[in-house]
């Protein structure tokens, strides 16, 4: 089959794992075998040529390249120069130095991948930082094998596009945790028992720690830092090592976060910034749950509303009916599932990342038609397909990268986990009245990490930007996997900030309205925001 190409991919729905859905930006094309990374080679220093950056934030110490002042400790990462390698494809890619541990920067460092696709012109406005959400999703992957997607070629004109793989992912120092055989346990095998009773209690609990154990025994110190806040200093040393003053972002879904949270770090460090798909930081891990959960229950009954009105719909009757009998087939294959050729079994968790996967964007629809009908007659092979394609699973049983720990390993340590009873109770009944069809499969809490062997590092909280220029704050109105209301509070949060809202269908709208993407070009190229929601339509 042909991979559908929703714009972001939805987060697993852990029947084990954390109960917040992902949101990852995908490639247009196939993800293939990530760029080779080289530190050899000659070394290229690129100074800022705008005139607009931000300003340097003095502080006692040494000055760098870009004429900042900081503290000793911190010169060596801020001020390294980039030794950037050709790794083909007019790409160049490097690695840079960053601390292990941001409250003891003369400790051990580590590494960071990034890839640069040089300014096509010689009006260079600086460096313009991407990066595709996740948690978990290899930014370098996704510049390479998609920057025309990622970016409009008129903004590759004037910016260096470049995309690093946050710490913990991809090619940067990495979460490791399992061999490819344990991660298709971990992510196919059904759990023995009825939901929520003891026996599949005490079994999810049981595969939870043993991941958790074995992440902690392959990563080491590194899993207990790959927090957002460190991801966001890691930023600001990068925004420094490719030698502006002010940085230019563009983020989707989770990379909204890391925009979000580097304006209220660095208020005085932004120049432009876009985020789109936005999460908001107050949230805490339930409120996403129930959001997403929400989320695609409407974005399910829009598919379904689509899906009557044609031919070929493998549901039938009133979109009401057509809601209940998707709620009738995920119960079947959760007490039958149906066995593949490879052997593996299609339960309700595979299932339903089948599902979600398409409904990311309308244009992929059609393959949940076809996946549905095929499931109706004991048939798993494009479910299978398509839970593999997020994944990120190859056909011969190998992963594409380590975006499954990586996630997993973030958000452990940025939302702490329910574990009172009575309150993950009344979430449960809470997610059951909000979505009837995908709510009962995100109960009983966050089981994953409830049970991960390091302790979550942050408490959710709003951002803000001032000192900052204008951010463009980007939400669309029938977005399954980060709400709308999501974005309106970033923005009332972001004071500065101008709200661009997209009335239509699909996670992210920069690569689907062009009026937003007309909106966002423009501001990357002049600095040019609009003044108040023009609320596209097109």
């Amino acid at each position: 089959m042909t991979e559908p190409v929703p714009s972001h991919r939805s987060g697993r729905v852990g029947r084990i794992r954390s109960s917040r859905s992902r949101s990852r930006f995908a490639a247009v094309t196939a993800v293939t075998a990530a760029a080779v990374l080289l530190l050899s080679g000659c070394t290229t220093w690129f100074p800022n040529a705008s005139t607009d950056g931000g300003s340097t934030g003095a502080a006692a110490g040494q000055s760098t390249p870009t004429g900042e002042q900081v503290e000793a400790d911190l010169q060596p990462f801020y001020g390294q120069t980039l030794a950037w390698s050709d790794c083909g494809g007019g790409f160049e890619c490097t690695k840079a130095q960053v601390p292990l541990d941001w409250s003891d920067p003369t400790g051990e460092p580590i590494s960071l991948a990034l890839i640069k696709q040089p300014a096509k012109s010689g009006t260079r406005q600086g460096t313009l930082f991407v990066n595709p959400g996740g948690p978990g999703v290899s930014a370098l992957d996704f510049v390479k094998d998609s920057v025309d997607f990622a970016v409009d070629p008129s903004v590759q004109q004037q910016y260096d596009i470049v995309g690093f793989d946050p710490r913990g992912v991809g090619q940067s120092s990495a979460v490791d945790c399992v061999t490819p055989a344990q991660m298709d346990a971990y992510l196919y095998d059904i759990v023995p028992g009825k939901r929520g009773s003891d026996e599949w209690l005490a079994g999810a609990t049981a595969v939870a720690k043993s991941f958790g154990d074995d992440c902690a025994a392959k990563t080491g110190a590194l899993l207990g830092h790959i927090d957002t806040e460190s991801t966001v200093r890691d930023l600001d040393v990068l925004r420094a090592a490719v030698g502006d003053t002010g940085l230019n972002y563009l983020g989707y879904s989770y990379g909204t976060f890391i925009g979000s949270e580097y304006a209220t770090l660095f208020p005085e460090k932004v120049r432009r910034m876009t985020i789109d798909g936005v999460v908001d930081p107050t949230s805490t891990g339930f409120d996403s749950s129930i959001g997403q959960a929400k989320g695609f229950e409407g974005a399910l009954k829009a598919y379904l509303t689509n899906c009557l009105s044609g031919s070929n719909c493998p549901f039938s009757g009133s979109v009401e009916n057509a809601t209940k009998q998707v709620q009738t087939l995920l119960k079947a294959v959760d007490s039958n599932p149906i066995t593949a050729s490879d052997g593996r079994k299609l339960g309700s968790a595979s299932l339903l990342t089948a599902i979600f996967y398409p409904l990311y964007t309308e244009s992929s629809w059609s393959y949940l038609s076809q996946m549905i009908a095929q499931v109706k007659t004991g048939d798993a092979t494009l479910a299978f397909q398509l839970a593999d394609a997020y994944n990120g699973r190859n056909s011969d049983g190998t992963y594409q990268n380590n975006q499954t720990e990586a996630f997993t390993a973030i958000n452990c340590l940025d939302y702490p986990a329910v574990t009172d009873e009575a309150t993950i109770q009344k979430q449960n009944d809470a997610l059951i009245a909000a979505a009837p069809t995908f709510g009962p499969w995100w109960t009983y809490g966050d089981i994953g990490c409830a049970n991960w062997p390091v302790p979550a590092t942050r408490t959710p909280g709003p951002v803000s930007d001032a000192g900052a220029p204008t951010i463009l704050v980007v939400g669309t109105t029938d977005d399954p996997a980060t709400p709308y209301e999501d974005a309106v509070a970033v923005s009332k949060q972001l004071t500065g900030s101008q709200l661009i809202t997209y009335e239509g269908e699909g996670h992210t709208a920069y690569g689907t309205s062009s009026c937003v993407h007309d909106l966002v070009d423009t501001y990357f190229l002049t600095g040019d925001a609009p003044s108040s929601d023009p609320k596209c339509t097109t």
